[in-house]
Protein backbone atom coordinates (compact mmCIF):
# COMPACT_ATOMS: atom_id res chain seq x y z
CA UNK A 1 0.00 0.00 0.00
CA UNK A 2 1.46 3.17 -0.55
CA UNK A 3 1.51 6.59 0.77
CA UNK A 4 -1.30 8.01 -0.85
CA UNK A 5 -3.53 4.97 -0.06
CA UNK A 6 -2.39 5.41 3.47
CA UNK A 7 -3.30 9.09 3.50
CA UNK A 8 -6.38 8.40 1.47
CA UNK A 9 -7.62 5.88 3.85
CA UNK A 10 -7.29 8.08 7.16
CA UNK A 11 -9.20 10.89 5.60
CA UNK A 12 -11.79 8.96 4.47
CA UNK A 13 -11.73 6.60 7.42
CA UNK A 14 -12.55 9.99 9.39
CA UNK A 15 -14.95 11.01 7.28
CA UNK A 16 -16.83 8.03 7.72
CA UNK A 17 -16.77 8.00 11.28
CA UNK A 18 -18.20 11.53 11.48
CA UNK A 19 -21.00 11.09 9.11
CA UNK A 20 -21.98 7.33 9.75
CA UNK A 21 -20.92 6.31 6.27
CA UNK A 22 -19.49 8.99 4.04
CA UNK A 23 -16.21 6.70 3.85
CA UNK A 24 -15.65 6.59 0.03
CA UNK A 25 -13.79 9.44 -2.21
CA UNK A 26 -17.35 11.48 -2.41
CA UNK A 27 -16.58 12.85 0.71
CA UNK A 28 -13.43 13.71 0.33
CA UNK A 29 -14.34 14.96 -3.15
CA UNK A 30 -17.01 17.34 -1.22
CA UNK A 31 -14.31 18.62 1.15
CA UNK A 32 -11.68 19.21 -1.43
CA UNK A 33 -13.78 20.61 -4.36
CA UNK A 34 -14.12 24.40 -2.47
CA UNK A 35 -10.30 24.52 -3.34
CA UNK A 36 -10.43 23.13 -6.60
CA UNK A 37 -13.72 23.51 -8.49
CA UNK A 38 -14.62 26.43 -10.29
CA UNK A 39 -17.72 26.20 -8.73
CA UNK A 40 -15.88 26.55 -5.29
CA UNK A 41 -15.29 29.24 -2.45
CA UNK A 42 -11.78 29.59 -3.56
CA UNK A 43 -12.02 30.18 -7.64
CA UNK A 44 -10.92 27.14 -8.14
CA UNK A 45 -7.46 25.74 -9.74
CA UNK A 46 -6.76 29.22 -10.72
CA UNK A 47 -7.65 30.99 -7.28
CA UNK A 48 -5.45 28.45 -5.81
CA UNK A 49 -2.35 29.01 -8.03
CA UNK A 50 -2.66 32.87 -7.11
CA UNK A 51 -2.79 32.26 -3.29
CA UNK A 52 0.20 30.02 -3.78
CA UNK A 53 1.84 32.48 -5.72
CA UNK A 54 0.69 35.59 -3.20
CA UNK A 55 2.41 33.45 -0.67
CA UNK A 56 5.71 33.25 -2.20
CA UNK A 57 5.11 29.64 -3.43
CA UNK A 58 4.18 29.62 -7.50
CA UNK A 59 7.43 27.67 -7.94
CA UNK A 60 5.75 24.55 -5.63
CA UNK A 61 2.41 25.19 -7.41
CA UNK A 62 3.78 25.14 -10.58
CA UNK A 63 5.71 22.20 -10.59
CA UNK A 64 3.28 19.73 -9.52
CA UNK A 65 0.96 21.99 -13.05
CA UNK A 66 4.02 21.14 -15.16
CA UNK A 67 5.52 18.51 -16.43
CA UNK A 68 8.39 16.82 -14.07
CA UNK A 69 8.97 16.73 -10.16
CA UNK A 70 6.48 18.18 -7.67
CA UNK A 71 8.24 19.88 -5.47
CA UNK A 72 7.05 18.99 -1.70
CA UNK A 73 4.61 21.17 0.59
CA UNK A 74 4.74 21.73 4.19
CA UNK A 75 1.52 21.51 6.19
CA UNK A 76 3.46 24.60 7.73
CA UNK A 77 2.89 26.13 4.20
CA UNK A 78 -0.19 24.85 3.12
CA UNK A 79 -2.01 26.23 6.21
CA UNK A 80 -0.03 29.67 4.99
CA UNK A 81 -1.58 29.58 1.75
CA UNK A 82 -5.00 28.49 2.48
CA UNK A 83 -5.47 29.92 6.07
CA UNK A 84 -6.27 28.21 9.49
CA UNK A 85 -10.51 29.44 8.44
CA UNK A 86 -10.21 27.42 5.14
CA UNK A 87 -8.35 24.54 6.74
CA UNK A 88 -10.61 24.51 9.91
CA UNK A 89 -13.46 24.44 7.62
CA UNK A 90 -11.97 21.65 4.90
CA UNK A 91 -11.03 19.11 8.59
CA UNK A 92 -14.41 19.75 9.67
CA UNK A 93 -15.90 18.28 7.07
CA UNK A 94 -13.49 15.61 6.87
CA UNK A 95 -14.29 14.87 10.62
CA UNK A 96 -10.61 15.43 11.38
CA UNK A 97 -8.68 18.35 12.89
CA UNK A 98 -6.72 21.03 11.24
CA UNK A 99 -3.09 18.77 12.69
CA UNK A 100 -3.85 15.71 11.03
CA UNK A 101 -5.08 17.44 7.83
CA UNK A 102 -2.29 19.80 7.23
CA UNK A 103 0.19 16.43 6.81
CA UNK A 104 -1.92 14.43 4.21
CA UNK A 105 -3.05 17.77 1.66
CA UNK A 106 0.91 18.04 1.87
CA UNK A 107 1.02 14.80 0.42
CA UNK A 108 -2.07 14.78 -1.24
CA UNK A 109 -2.56 17.89 -3.17
CA UNK A 110 0.74 17.04 -5.05
CA UNK A 111 -0.19 14.44 -6.98
CA UNK A 112 -3.98 15.20 -7.38
CA UNK A 113 -2.86 18.56 -9.09
CA UNK A 114 -0.48 16.91 -10.97
CA UNK A 115 -3.09 14.73 -12.09
CA UNK A 116 -5.75 17.49 -12.65
CA UNK A 117 -3.19 18.92 -15.21
CA UNK A 118 -1.68 16.01 -17.59
CA UNK A 119 -0.41 18.12 -20.04
CA UNK A 120 1.34 21.15 -17.93
CA UNK A 121 -1.25 24.00 -17.23
CA UNK A 122 -4.63 24.48 -16.00
CA UNK A 123 -7.51 23.24 -18.57
CA UNK A 124 -8.96 26.38 -19.95
CA UNK A 125 -12.35 25.11 -18.49
CA UNK A 126 -10.56 24.68 -15.26
CA UNK A 127 -12.03 22.22 -13.24
CA UNK A 128 -15.83 22.42 -13.48
CA UNK A 129 -17.17 20.49 -10.57
CA UNK A 130 -16.42 18.14 -7.63
CA UNK A 131 -17.68 14.95 -10.38
CA UNK A 132 -14.79 15.97 -11.96
CA UNK A 133 -12.53 16.09 -8.56
CA UNK A 134 -14.35 12.38 -8.11
CA UNK A 135 -13.13 11.31 -10.97
CA UNK A 136 -9.68 12.00 -10.36
CA UNK A 137 -9.47 10.83 -6.65
CA UNK A 138 -10.52 7.94 -8.64
CA UNK A 139 -7.98 7.64 -11.08
CA UNK A 140 -4.96 8.46 -8.19
CA UNK A 141 -6.43 5.61 -6.51
CA UNK A 142 -6.59 3.25 -9.38
CA UNK A 143 -3.19 3.99 -9.97
CA UNK A 144 -1.75 2.73 -6.59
Amino acid sequence: MGLLDSVLGQVLGGAAQKSGGLGDAGGLADALGGLLANNGQQGGLGGLVSKFEQAGLGDVIGSWIGKGDNAPVSGGQLNQVLGSDVVSAIAGKLGINAAMLLPMLATMLPSLIDQLTPHGKIPDEGLNTNEDLLSSLSGLLQKR
